[in-house]
């Protein structure tokens, strides 16, 4: 399972590189063009992909090497991981053809693995690079399969495209802050999960900065990432007092 893991780990940025290149059908910033969510972050944040492949890489190399081979918390861990590393992959080829309703299926599969894989490592004591790697990809899932969700309406025609449903983008803003705030309440303040989280919300604010009335929206969704780095702060506290 731990060589699955890391051959799942190598496909992201390989799958990921043939998405861009129109391999599977159109691209990314296509599609997404297709299904205007008002809540879609900047496109430079989708950078942070760059930085959670190479992190999950890392952490997949070594928990095969050293010492590592036989620790039981990294083998109880990596099915989990796996799974979360595959449903990444699949997701690419999948959102290139518009199946978005299977891409929620992918995008809360890989969550709920990696957020399970995430607060077993935590727990457990794992290696910072283990922690972080898990932790990072998890808190982007966590916006992002709100987003794909949200796309996913729009396609079935259950909420209308673009600065025209403000309503329902606002109603989706408030979702992925009571979902991120209470998974990183679980999580004990973990750094890296508020920064990827904290990231695509900033994201939102800069997109929609300058475009009149659906401004809120983006500075909704600052203040979810300013609340979200002041937890960060209060629980990291705690966890220091004890």
């Amino acid at each position: 399972m731990r060589l699955l893991m890391l051959l799942a780990a190598l496909a992201m940025p390989i799958v990921g590189w043939l998405s861009q290149t129109g391999a599977f059908g159109p691209d990314q910033a296509e599609i997404s063009s297709r299904y205007p969510l008002l809540l879609q972050p900047a496109g430079y944040a989708f950078s942070i992909w760059s930085l959670i492949f190479l992190l999950d890489i890392v952490y997949a190399l070594r928990q095969i090497t050293g010492t590592r081979r036989h620790d039981a918390l990294l083998a109880r861990i990596a099915p989990a991981a796996a799974i979360g590393f595959a449903c990444t992959t699949l997701w690419m080829p999948a959102y290139a053809q518009e199946w978005l309703w299977i891409c929620v299926a992918l995008i809360l599969l890989a969550l709920a693995s990696l957020l399970w894989a995430a607060a077993v490592a935590a727990r457990g004591g794992a290696d910072l690079w283990t922690r972080t790697a898990l932790a990072l990809h998890a808190g982007w899932l966590s916006v992002a399969a709100f987003l794909n969700i949200g796309q996913a309406l729009i396609g079935a025609g259950a909420m209308p495209p673009g600065e025209v449903a403000l309503g329902g983008n606002l109603a989706l803003l408030a979702a992925i802050a009571v979902f991120v705030l209470a998974v990183h309440r679980r999580m004990r303040g973990d750094a890296a999960y508020a920064a990827a989280a904290a990231w695509g919300l900033i994201g939102v604010t800069v997109a929609l900065a300058g475009r009149g009335q659906v401004a809120v929206a983006g500075w909704a969704a600052l203040a979810v990432a300013l609340v979200l780095g002041l937890q960060t702060v209060r629980l990291r506290m705690r966890g220091t007092r004890r």
